[in-house]
Formats: C-alpha cells, sequence, structure tokens
C-alpha cells in the first residue's frame, strides 16, 4: 500500500511504501506526515546562537552548584540512563526546566539542614547530581539539534568551555562566601537567584526543537511505534565508532579522576622531599598545592578545548577522520608529559609543574571534539541514550574507581618499606605511572574509532531518524526498487 508522502527537501509529494512492519520511522529520504504537521523546521540564525547562550549559561551554573560542595557521583550515574531515556522521548526543553528545578530546590533545602541531620544533608547533595545528571545528558543534543558541521564544533567547545570555568568559580564562590559571612551555607542560598533566572531564560529563548532539525529540518511525526530502550541499546552496541569513542572518554576520565584526587597531594610531598615544605601528619594540610593545581586545570581546561576544537574544525576540511585522530594525537603526547611530570618531581618540581600543565591541556582537547564525534555517528532519535551510556561508563570506569585504585597500588608498594614520607613520595609517584599506561590505551580506542568513523556516519545518515542497522537499510532500499518497478516485495521483518 502506498499514500502520498512530503518530500522534507522540495515540500512537494512523493511516493513511499508504507512498511506494516517497521520499527524505526520512514528512511531518511522522506517521511509521511499528516495535514496538520509541520515538513519542516526553521529557526532564524540569531535565535541559534542565543539558544546556545542560554545552554551555556546554564552549564556553568550547573558545575558551580555540583563544586561548591561536590556530589555524590552514585546519584548521577543512576539518574543519566533515565534521563537518557525521557530525553530522547519526551519534551526535552521541560526536562530540562525539571533538571534545573531539582539541582536548585535541593541545594537551597540542604543549607537549612542541620548538622544533626547530616545524612539528609548528604542526600540531598546526591539529588543535586541527579539534577546535573539530566542537563549534561540532554543539553549537548540540543546543542546537536541546533548547529552543523564546523558551527556545532564550535558551539559544542564553548559549551564545554564552562566546566571548568563553572568548577572553579563552585570552590571561589564557596570560599569567598564563607569568608565574608561566616557560613558557607550562604553559598547554596545564593545559586537558586542565578538559577531561576536560568530557567526563565531557558523556558523563553530556547526552542524544544525536533530532533535532528539541525540535519534535516524536519523531525518524523507519525509512523510505526518507536523503537524501544533495549533496541536503542542493541543499536549503540553495533556502533563501534560510538563504542570504541567511549573506552577513549573512560581512560581520560581514569587519568582526571586519579589526578584530580592525588595530584595536590603528591605536590605537596614532592616539596616535602625537596626541603620545601614541612611535613604535615594530620588528616588536613594546610598547604597552596590545591590551589595552584585548581587553577592550572581551569585554565588549561579552557586553552584546550579551544585548541582542540579550533584543530578539529581545520583539520576536517583535508581529513573526515580528523576528530579521532586528534583525538588519539593528544593522548599519546599527554603519556610522555605525564610520565616526565612524575619522574621529574623529585628532581625539579618547575619541571614537573610544567609537564603537568602541558598533560592536562593535552586532555582537555578532546572534551568538546568527543561530543562532536557522538553527535556525528549517532541517529538523533538516541543521542540522548548515547550521552548518558558514555557518562555512565566513563564515570563507572574511569574516575568513579581509579583514586581508589591509585591509592591501593600506592599502598601496596609502599608494604614492606619504612614509613617516609620520601617512600610514601615514591609509592604514589610509581602508582601514577599506571594512567601512562591507560591514557595510551584511550589513544589506540581513537585510532579503532578512525577505523569506522566514515562508515557510522554514512549510516546515522542513511538511517534518518531512526535507529536502522546496515540490514534494515538493504532490505527498506530493495522494497524501493520494487516499487519502482511495480513489483511487489514482502513486508519487513
Amino acid at each position: 500500500m502506498s499514500t502520498e508522502c512530503i518530500d522534507p527537501w522540495t515540500g512537494g509529494p512523493q511516493g513511499q511504501a508504507l512498511s506494516p512492519g517497521g520499527q524505526y520511522g520512514a528512511l531518511a529520504s522522506g517521511s509521511c506526515l499528516p495535514p496538520s504537521a509541520s515538513a519542516s523546521w526553521s529557526l532564524p540564525r540569531w535565535r541559534a546562537y542565543l539558544a546556545a547562550a542560554v545552554l551555556c549559561y546554564i552549564n556553568l551554573l550547573n558545575y558551580m552548584n555540583w563544586f561548591i560542595i561536590p556530589v555524590f557521583i552514585g546519584c548521577l550515574l543512576v539518574s543519566a540512563p533515565v534521563f537518557g531515556y525521557l530525553g530522547d522521548r519526551h519534551s526535552r526543553k521541560a526536562t530540562l526546566s525539571f533538571g534545573i528545578l531539582l539541582w536548585s530546590g535541593a541545594g537551597l533545602s540542604s543549607s537549612f539542614i542541620s548538622y544533626q541531620y547530616s545524612w539528609l544533608f548528604f542526600l540531598s547533595r546526591g539529588v543535586v547530581g541527579t539534577g546535573a545528571a539530566s542537563y549534561s545528558t540532554i543539553a549537548p543534543t540540543v546543542l546537536g539539534d541546533l548547529f552543523v558541521k564546523d558551527q556545532r564544533t564550535c558551539a559544542l567547545a564553548v559549551f564545554y568551555i564552562f566546566i571548568p570555568v563553572g568548577s572553579g568559580l563552585g570552590y571561589v564562590l564557596g570560599s569567598v562566601v564563607a569568608e565574608l559571612t561566616g557560613n558557607w551555607r550562604w553559598a547554596l542560598r545564593i545559586m537558586p537567584c542565578l538559577d531561576a533566572v536560568a530557567l526563565v531564560l531557558l523556558i523563553l529563548l530556547v526552542p524544544d526543537l525536533p530532533r535532528g532539525a539541525a540535519e534535516k529540518e524536519e523531525e518524523v511525526a507519525v509512523g510505526p511505534p518507536r523503537s524501544s530502550w533495549c533496541e536503542d541499546v542493541r543499536y549503540l552496541g553495533r556502533n563501534w565508532s560510538f563504542m570504541f569513542s567511549t573506552l577513549g572518554v573512560t581512560a581520560i576520565a581514569f587519568v582526571t579522576g586519579a589526578l584530580g584526587f592525588w595530584a595536590p597531594k603528591f605536590l605537596f610531598e614532592a616539596r616535602v622531599v625537596h626541603g620545601l615544605q614541612l611535613p604535615c601528619f594530620q588528616e588536613q594540610c594546610g598547604s597552596q598545592d590545591s590551589l595552584i593545581f585548581g587553577a592550572l586545570t581551569v585554565a588549561t581546561g579552557i586553552i584546550g578545548v579551544i585548541l582542540g576544537a579550533e584543530a578539529s574544525r581545520r583539520y576536517k576540511k583535508v581529513n573526515p577522520r580528523a576528530e579521532p585522530l586528534i583525538c588519539a594525537s593528544s593522548l599519546f603526547a599527554t603519556a610522555p608529559c605525564l610520565y616526565l611530570a612524575l619522574i621529574l618531581a623529585s628532581r625539579t618540581l618547575l619541571a614537573s609543574y610544567v609537564f603537568l600543565a602541558l598533560g592536562e591541556l593535552l586532555l582537555s582537547c578532546n572534551w568538546a571534539v568527543v561530543a562532536d564525534i557522538l553527535l556525528s555517528v549517532v541517529v538523533p532519535r538516541c543521542r540522548g541514550t548515547a550521552e548518558a551510556l558514555q557518562i555512565t561508563v566513563a564515570h563507572i570506569l574511569g574516575d568513579a574507581g581509579s583514586p581508589y585504585l591509585t591509592g591501593l597500588i600506592s599502598s601496596v608498594l609502599q608494604t614492606g618499606r619504612p614509613n617516609s614520607y620520601l617512600q610514601r613520595f615514591l609509592g604514589l609517584q610509581h602508582s601514577f605511572l599506571c594512567c601512562t599506561f591507560v591514557i595510551v590505551l584511550g589513544g589506540g580506542c581513537f585510532l579503532l574509532t578512525a577505523l569506522h568513523l566514515e562508515r557510522d556516519q554514512a549510516r546515522a545518515r542513511q538511517s534518518g531518524k531512526g535507529t536502522l542497522d546496515s540490514k534494515d537499510v538493504a532490505s527498506r532500499n530493495t522494497e524501493s526498487q520494487g516499487l519502482l518497478s511495480g513489483t511487489s516485495t514482502p513486508a519487513e521483518e
């Protein structure tokens, strides 16, 4: 049976066979829309830029809320797949609004919890993490539907710049407010005012875009039932570019997690070994190393994201596999920088700081580029789920366990040795060396991504708004040829 369809490119009618057993909607070549549905989506360029600016502002607040008092990562891991599912099937604007209300309300309420109910305070901070998961999962997919190609790369770069900026401002706001008011809880009471502004801007200025709006300027309005979450996961499991890039991101998260937790202590002990710092045997030791490392992280994060995005934008003009090759190259360059930073720490602290900063800068080159890879190889209707799974895997196998593993290796290496600052320094130094091997493995994963990138990008474009695999596409092409020749074909499985 055939029906009259609207070609999304020309606006004219086209013939298309309706497949009663199809699972994922219309083909990329066109879609059947009811008379009341719009066949195209257009957005003025200034509106797209304004919406992107609002999303970046909210991302800044997201990480400021997070790092005033870091949240429990377990809540983010549990809730990310849920929000990925909702973001692929329901209004993303409504889901983002709910996330802002969630983290803002939880943050404000936690400021009034007394010390005797510390468990309730920790629970509320976990709810903040749940709200953050909604934004981290869905917001990049909205940017992916606002822009394409070079503009998308630039928009993602600006978006991810606000992660280190927001993280640093969160620490600064907490310390400054505590110093001015004598009560750090006022930082949690200031943020909801900024969150309220963000919510109003989101509602007024960010459109509820159709999925795939930037690529096709239309969204399938009717058709066969949407794929289930399990079917989406199976599709992503067969998407090798997504799988290998996720493993590469996991390696990056592993190293950044270990560095963020142990690097200040390592630098402190290096200063003690050099005689520049008195030993400290308390739980909390006053030192400037945390502040210096934090400043390096923010500065290298901003510069690295810009450099990575610009290199990707330029290199893509001559090599379609530029994005994973840039990620692989930056990780392979990070490994010797990290190695030299660790080895030279016992000889000269200045050189150690220089190579540590270079290593962090090279790591930061990947954040926007990896997001661009995901958006280009995954069909629009699965991007929320893909973002959620990548976040979950990267945290579970990466920064959630790397601090513990690094500390465990350090403790094992110190077994049977004298209990001295020198041995503690050497144990931590040697345990950090595992990060250099992990980062090389991450670079290898991005090389494998480069091998599959063009094929998976072509599949994402060919599959349009669904999650068809190669067998599905082949069967539908056969059906289309049969219609053109006037012969019938079997119904699609």
